[in-house]
């Protein structure tokens, strides 16, 4: 058992003579001619019959042919190394052809798959800051027009305007939060706190919270079992919760009702959030929980963040997010799934 490691210490300590050759064939080369005209020096020694032109015929006729085929082996090390050039300038587009099954075949495909995986993280990137740039302007355009306009005594400082400034302040507030939140996300700092909590509590919390939104929305809370307890990062999933009834909201009509309720399972904790509003196509459900994604439910002001930071959030309990059809009527429900620890 201990052999194999002892012998790995050995090797790597052997000297690396070749490491001077920038050519990997010229390489294989020297590494032919020279065991190649070790074994006839040693033939040679031991019977004398090997006759000095066949020798060297031998040597010329290996480096030729190493050169031939060697070609095969180096190309994809070649192509790999102006990949790499050009990703260091930006370009992610450049692959390389991987037909070998050896390692330098493996080390092709890896670094195809690195390639691709780079090439859709800067993709990723240049939509973010394309989609944040337009988030931001947003609402800084909004306020400066009114804070121009109160300036230049066009409009009245008088409680509608002032309104109108502190929602766009408060816009800004929400993206810059939710933007923190996906920073800590991807950095990977988002350890999770998890206590034992009063669910019907939390729901009650969250909609109290939510409806002060100005646009008469009512709440219903439904929770089963009564008294039905859950363990979770409560902080968490209370962020979860705020974002689904905002979404709900914002997308519901005017004075109408969004209906949050849950079920304490054996093994996990439905929670689901309704809304009355003209729901998701099929065919965009996945999708809404990308990053700046609103389909065909945009407006209102969302920043197209809070389901993505809300999937986040439930990937990290080890549980599901999806949008369902409700029973018998239009609308969307949006159902969390947190299994029990």
């Amino acid at each position: 058992m201990k052999l194999r490691p002892l012998l790995g210490r050995v090797v790597d300590a052997l000297p690396r003579p070749l490491d001077p050759v920038r050519s990997i064939k010229l390489k294989l080369a020297i590494l032919l001619v020279s065991s190649g005209g070790i074994a006839f020096a040693f033939f040679n020694w031991q019977i004398g019959w090997l006759p000095p032109r066949t020798t060297i015929a031998a040597m010329v006729l290996a480096v030729v042919t190493s050169q031939i085929l060697a070609h095969g082996m180096t190309r994809p090390l070649r192509e790999m190394t102006a990949a790499a050039r050009a990703m260091a300038k930006g370009d992610y587009t450049r692959r390389v052809r991987a037909t070998a099954r050896d390692e330098v075949g493996e080390l092709s495909h890896a670094f195809n798959q690195m390639a691709a995986d780079l090439d859709a993280s800067d993709q990723r990137r240049r939509e973010l800051i394309a989609n944040v740039s337009h988030e931001l302007r947003t609402p800084i355009t909004a306020l400066n027009g009114v804070l121009e306009n109160l300036v230049d005594g066009v409009a009245q400082p008088d409680p509608a305007t002032l309104k109108t400034a502190l929602q766009q302040t408060e816009r800004l507030g929400r993206l810059v939060s939710e933007l923190l939140d996906l920073s800590r996300i991807d950095a990977g700092a988002f350890p999770l706190q998890l206590e034992e909590f009063d669910l019907e509590l939390l729901l009650e919390e969250v909609a109290t919270e939510a409806g002060v939104t100005g646009r008469g929305v009512r709440f219903s809370v439904d929770v089963q079992p009564p008294g039905a307890t859950a363990v979770a990062d409560r902080g968490r999933l209370y962020q979860v919760v705020v974002n689904l009834l905002d979404n709900a909201v914002r997308h519901g009509p005017a004075g109408g009702e969004v209906r949050v309720r849950a079920e304490a399972r054996e093994a996990d904790v439905v929670i689901e959030v309704e809304d009355e509003g003209p729901g998701i196509p099929p065919g965009e459900r996945d999708s809404v929980f990308e990053r700046f994604t609103r389909g065909e439910r945009a407006g209102g002001g969302g920043t197209g963040l809070g389901l993505a930071i809300a999937r986040w959030v439930v990937d990290l309990h080890d549980g599901s997010i999806a949008v369902v059809t409700p029973e018998g009527r239009p609308g969307c429900v949006i159902r969390v799934v947190i299994p029990v620890p």
